[in-house]
């Protein structure tokens, strides 16, 4: 009786297995040498459908074909193994092939004998890694149905054992690296990446993100993959297909996962209040196992866009840091630098002051000294009742050494304000001819003193940018020294023109000259020179170094010419027609 239940001893079928519907389907191995057992399986299991799954059964007739179908088809859920076919072990050495260097560990093996005396089931299930022993006579339709369907539920939940282990392994290498990014767009890109890897599918996808202060709803797609890449560093609210548009901004809306056929959305939000969603567009539709698998790298990712978000902030912080250092530095060498240069105005004026105590020591002390004595001749003449005469020509010498000395101090007043540190030019339109000409007028009482005459040749109108009061003062020293070391009767000359687009003015004398040495120290301060005042006029050596400082800041030149002692010399002032 237990043959006659027995279906696959019975029924023989040569026709062809009817096609399962589209979809995913249960790979089954029938590994055994007898044609009508392979033939009474694919009869028995011809309507088998677990899980809206049907059955692709391959086969194989031999141990050693056993071993190509297995190595080929890795993805095999369940093997009904024949034990003995070449030789009387050859199903058993097949198990320890699948095992041992397959390493295949998901695969259910049901072995199947007919001989079940020689391979004692106890046994086999003890030494052998299988998950069922049948022997042929009682494995009829209804137990192969109850065996099969048990073995491929346990393949299938071996199977997302491995799937979770494999993705949580995924997830945790993909998180040291997704923490490893410091940019929106690297991170961005590398989620795409890592998603498809998690799921082992190739799948087209966008990630975008949205400030979650932007009340306008605008949003940038910050990276793309397969047929989305073309979206990637567009604002997506302009860009974006409208459909696609219409996708994210309903994920934006909703505010958690969304996984509907083969496209799967992710909304995070991060920490710092940006919201992020991923779309997917996989080529087949995501299993539980993926969901979930999804769903936790999704609760990861807020913690990378944060990270990334917190390391712009700080880059930015630096940034502003280091550039407030740079500013600070430059202001301290700023300070520094002027702190040096007012200490070097320091030093030359100390300088300067301990000058003007020498020549004030040296200088002023003949005229105090000639005052002294005749005030001293001037008390006895009085007292011994002399003339008038005597007494007046003792009071013109005090009067005279007076003079001497007021025009020093005028002079020490003058270099002082040149040399002040805060003095400026201001520069305005000036007629320079007029200028001269207003010099000269009020130096003529003194060349009249000396007989001497002063000769004006200037270019009327002649213009140019420059403070007039100090180039008054400037022309003024130069006319006065002229008259002062002219001999009596002499002719002095002064020219006003144009010269290649500058302002030159010319002061000649008749004097007696300068000498090489004169010309090489002619501009200092306190400076004796070899030619004296014609008439005892006094001489402080400051004048012509207060004309050099004044052309000097007016950005010009001054130059002196002499043909040798005796011959006179020439002044020349050379000035920028404009500032």
């Amino acid at each position: 009786m237990a043959e006659q239940d027995d279906v696959l001893q019975l029924i023989e079928d040569a026709g062809a297995d009817p096609e399962a519907p589209g979809g995913r389907k249960w790979k089954i191995a029938v590994i055994d040498d007898d044609q009508a057992v392979h033939e009474g399986t694919r009869f028995a299991l011809s309507d088998y459908s677990l899980n809206g799954q049907t059955l692709e059964i391959l086969s194989a007739y031999s141990a050693a074909e056993g071993r190509a179908l297995m190595r080929a088809h890795p993805d095999v859920a369940a093997v009904l193994l024949d034990v003995i076919m070449e030789t009387d072990a050859a199903g058993l050495d097949l198990v320890e092939y699948i095992r041992n260097e397959l390493h295949n560990e998901t695969v259910r093996i049901i072995l199947r004998t007919g001989q079940p005396g020689q391979a004692p089931e106890r046994r086999v299930i003890v030494e052998y890694d299988i998950n069922d022993y049948k022997a042929k006579t009682e494995l009829t339709a209804d137990k192969l149905f109850t065996s099969l369907t048990a073995a491929l539920r346990s393949y299938q939940q071996l199977e997302r054992m491995v799937q979770t282990r494999r993705g949580l392994e995924i997830i945790i290498d993909a998180a040291s690296t997704l923490y490893d990014f410091k940019s929106m767009q690297r991170l961005a890109e590398g989620v795409l990446t890592q998603i498809a890897s998690l799921l082992n599918v190739d799948c087209a996808g966008i990630l975008v993100l949205r400030d979650g202060g932007d009340l306008s709803g605008h949003f940038s797609v910050l990276a793309g993959s397969g047929c989305y890449s073309r979206f990637t560093g567009s604002s997506g609210d302009r860009t974006l297909d409208a459909d696609l548009r219409a996708m994210v901004e309903a994920a934006f809306k909703r505010r958690k996962h969304e996984f509907v056929d083969q496209r799967s959305v992710l909304y995070v939000r991060t920490g710092s209040g940006r919201e992020v969603v991923v779309l997917l567009q996989a080529e087949r539709q995501l299993s539980e196992t993926d969901r979930s698998l999804v769903e936790i790298f999704g609760s990861r990712l807020s913690i990378a866009f944060d990270n990334v978000i917190l390391y712009q902030q700080l880059q930015q912080a630096n940034t502003q840091l280091e550039d407030r250092v740079a500013q600070r530095t430059r202001a301290l060498m700023q300070a520094n630098r002027r702190l040096s240069a007012q200490w070097l105005r320091l030093q030359r004026a100390n300088g300067f002051k301990n000058e003007i105590l020498g020549t004030v020591a040296h200088d002023l002390k003949n005229p105090l000294g000639v005052i002294l004595g005749r005030t001293e001749m001037l008390t006895e003449l009085i007292a011994t009742g002399a003339s008038r005469d005597g007494i007046t020509s003792q009071i013109e010498h005090i009067r005279d050494a007076t003079k001497r000395l007021t025009s020093m101090v005028d002079h020490l007043i003058s270099d002082a304000m040149a040399d002040a540190f805060d003095i400026t030019i201001r520069r305005e339109a000036v007629d320079i001819a007029a200028l001269v000409g207003e010099v000269v007028d009020a130096n003529q009482p003194l060349a009249v003193n000396k007989q001497q005459s002063i000769a004006v040749s200037a270019v009327p109108n002649l213009i140019t940018a420059c403070d007039a009061d100090r180039i008054r003062e400037a022309i003024d020293n130069l006319i006065s020294n002229a008259i002062k070391y002219s001999p009596i009767g002499g002719k002095i000359s002064v020219m006003v023109s144009r010269e290649a687009n500058k302002t030159v003015i010319r002061v000649a004398d008749q004097g007696a000259g300068l000498s090489p040495e004169d010309i090489g120290r002619l501009f200092g301060r306190f400076q004796r020179l070899s030619a004296k005042p014609t008439a005892g006029e006094s001489s402080t050596g400051l004048g012509l170094s207060i004309v050099k400082r004044i052309i000097d800041m007016h950005g010009g030149e001054i130059s002196a010419d002499s043909v040798g002692p005796g011959q006179g010399s020439t002044f020349t002032i050379t000035l920028p027609t404009e500032a």
